[in-house]
């Protein structure tokens, strides 16, 4: 074997798939392919996994139990999705903040990276679109990931990049072309095949497999698949959600790893590229169950201080007496939306454009909400504190 043929990628182990060479006019290369999972040789679930695992089970559980402490999940689930979405893209390179999004959907972009935004916004449709399908009894598939794909890239800067279909090219990781690249996926031709395993061991062929350990399996083999031009990231994050929410162990979509990620960036995708190079699953599955975890332990804690704020809140506006019930009929909207103008708080309350703005006046005396910059024209006021909460440490 020559140099030129010899392999970038060099595995210690073929446990989690081998290397196939493969030819092109311009340049030979080796791609990854994957095995079908469940892991051969089987999980060595020692007692740190096994302990780190029941960990991460508990804690979903407790996650699962906030629905009971907020009086309405909706309200929640509102901002944490875009909290989500926001965090998702910006792994992938976007630069909006979710303070960019909620002006973006309460008054329009007006000099907001507008391309940036609509990714984080056709994310949020994607997300909604594949919970919808999800609780309608729609099967996770392979046409629903093709559905959410091309919803995911429609208008953005990867609408080039086939929305809704596999690849039908090969894909990199790193480098510059397959050749120098950190990683290559499996050639086009292998993309179907693979995904249809995949698809098979998410409906527990050819084996049953405990849900969140299952999750994380697919997570792993799905980004090594890598089964889309562009967005596998992105819809690869989400299926961890969606596998949770298919199978009722989350009643609501309230489990979001992406914030983890972001913040141990290079672990995660090292974790990734160790299963692939030395068959290290336990090791990925370690690193996921602590985010599993984290995740749900903080999501649960900033359930509880947001309740606590709306309590505190509800009751300081309650002594406006007579403005008390304009104010807290605006202050309503603030909770749902996170964000508003007052020409969009007419729009959607049967009250006056003066009494919104004098309302959110009042409200802005309270130190409740503030002017956001760069929004001078129609005006964007932001529910500060509880954006702080929600977003903390997210936003660096």
């Amino acid at each position: 074997m020559s140099d030129k043929e010899t392999p970038k990628m060099k595995l210690t182990s073929e446990r989690a798939g081998h290397l196939e060479h493969q030819d092109t006019l311009k340049e030979g290369f080796y791609a990854f392919i994957p095995k079908p999972l469940p892991p051969d040789p089987p999980l060595i679930i020692d007692a740190e996994l096994e302990e780190l695992m029941g960990q991460a089970n508990r804690a979903l559980g407790g996650l699962n139990s906030i629905t009971i402490l907020l009086p309405d999940p909706t309200l929640f689930l509102y901002m944490y999705v875009r909290k989500e979405a926001v965090l998702s893209s910006q792994i992938e390179g976007t630069q909006s903040s979710m303070s960019d999004l909620l002006a973006y959907e309460t008054a329009g972009a007006r000099g907001m990276p507008i391309e940036d935004l609509t990714e984080v916004s056709n994310y949020v449709r994607a997300m909604q679109h594949g919970l919808k399908r999800i609780q309608e009894g729609f099967p996770l598939s392979q046409r629903l990931f093709r559905e959410i794909h091309e919803i995911l890239l429609t208008n953005t800067r990867g609408s080039d990049k086939d929305p809704g279909q596999f690849r039908r090219s090969q894909n990199w990781v790193g480098g510059t072309r397959p050749g120098n690249a950190r990683f290559v996926p499996p050639p086009e031709s292998k993309v179907v095949p693979s995904m249809s395993e995949l698809e098979a061991f998410l409906h527990d062929d050819p084996v049953r497999t405990p849900l969140l350990l299952k999750a994380g399996l697919v997570h792993a083999q799905f980004e090594t698949i890598h089964p889309f031009l562009d967005g596998n990231g992105r819809i690869g994050r989400l299926l961890i959600t969606f596998l949770l929410c298919a199978e009722q162990v989350l009643s609501e979509p309230l489990l979001y790893l992406s914030l983890y990620f972001k913040r141990n960036r290079d672990e995660y995708y090292e974790r990734l590229q160790r299963v692939r190079v030395d068959g290290d699953w336990e090791g990925w599955l370690k690193f996921y169950f602590e985010g599993i975890r984290d995740v749900s332990l903080q999501a649960i804690e900033i359930a509880r201080q947001i309740n606590q704020l709306f309590e505190r809140d509800r009751k300081r506006i309650q002594k406006l007496g007579k403005a008390a019930s304009s104010a807290l009929a605006v202050y309503e909207l603030f909770v749902k939306r996170g964000a508003l103008s007052v020409s969009f708080g007419t729009k959607n309350l049967n009250l006056s454009h003066p009494t919104v703005r004098a309302a959110v006046k009042r409200l802005t005396d309270l130190n409740i909400v503030h002017p956001m910059p760069g929004t001078k024209r129609n005006r964007t006021f932001l529910y500060t504190e509880y954006y702080s909460i929600l977003m903390e440490g997210a936003e660096s």
